[in-house]
């Protein structure tokens, strides 16, 4: 930046300060939809809409490139973490800019700046609006990156508590499974169950099916496969809590644990007869 573009960087950067009330009065008759929202959003996620847009701005004018890729990421993870309409952000950055380009034609009639060349007036409108861009992508991309972490953050509570082991003595292990298991859950399950037997060791495996409501055939047979693979590894496996609807469903299909489990009538019934203590 040439040392005349600094100085009228910094002349715009105090006509925008001084006339910050004005400012942010035009730029809220222009954003229409988020004007109404501007307090809901403060006190959602702690942002000022407005002193927001005017920091942004005030780093557009002085070419401040990497703050504002910084306040872009920044912006689109507060926005994301508190599920705000990308609708109101949208909206808001576009009143930024139509505000801004008004105010900086506000600056020129002042200064007495009328006329420009083809190749200034080219010059300043790329640099503004590649930073006002680039803001505007950053945050975007902050706010789908950060959405996208948080699922799959979620994701893996889900499948973690999909199956969740409970090592009871350093030999023995409960899995109690609860709700509906679906295909997706059974292979969520075969998954996470096969990686804790052989990290935990564990000898013998009780599942408890007392608290599931339905499994379909296919669950049924993918459900056999994961016995199959925990007996391979060499844990004995105990079947607890099967519910009527459940072993109807199996006979149905034909299927039995055969050698590959032993079943017991409740989790308590196999808890007495695999530990030590009594638990009544």
């Amino acid at each position: 930046m040439s040392v005349s573009n600094i100085i009228k960087s910094e002349e715009i950067h105090k006509f925008l300060d001084v006339n910050r009330s004005l400012f942010e009065e035009k730029l809220l008759s222009f954003a229409v939809n988020v004007r109404d929202k501007i307090n809901e959003i403060h006190l959602i996620g702690n942002i000022n809409l407005l002193d927001n847009a005017h920091q942004l701005v005030l780093l557009v004018v002085d070419q401040k490139e990497q703050e504002v890729k910084a306040f872009a990421k920044k912006e689109g993870m507060v926005w994301a973490k508190h599920r705000m309409a990308l609708s109101f952000k949208l909206e808001w950055i576009m009143a930024i800019r139509k505000t801004f380009w008004e105010f900086l034609h506000r600056f020129d009639l002042e200064n007495n700046i009328t006329t420009k060349t083809s190749d200034a007036f080219y010059t300043e409108t790329s640099k503004y609006n590649e930073l006002i861009d680039s803001f505007t992508n950053g945050f975007f991309i902050s706010y789908s990156n950060y959405k996208d972490e948080l699922i799959e953050k979620q994701q893996k509570l889900v499948n973690n508590l999909s199956a969740p082991i409970i090592p009871i003595t350093p030999d023995v292990s409960i899995l109690p499974l609860i709700g509906t298991i679906d295909t997706g859950r059974a292979n969520i399950i075969e998954e996470k169950v096969l990686s804790e037997v052989g990290r935990l060791r564990i000898q013998t495996l009780i599942i408890d099916l007392s608290g599931i409501a339905e499994m379909d055939n296919e669950s049924i047979k993918l459900f056999l496969k994961l016995l199959d693979g925990v007996t391979m590894m060499g844990s004995k496996l105990v079947i607890t809590g099967l519910r009527p609807e459940i072993v109807r469903s199996m006979i149905n299909i034909d299927v039995e644990f055969g050698s590959k489990a032993s079943t017991k009538a409740s989790l308590q019934k196999a808890l007495q007869d695999y530990l030590t203590v009594d638990i009544n």
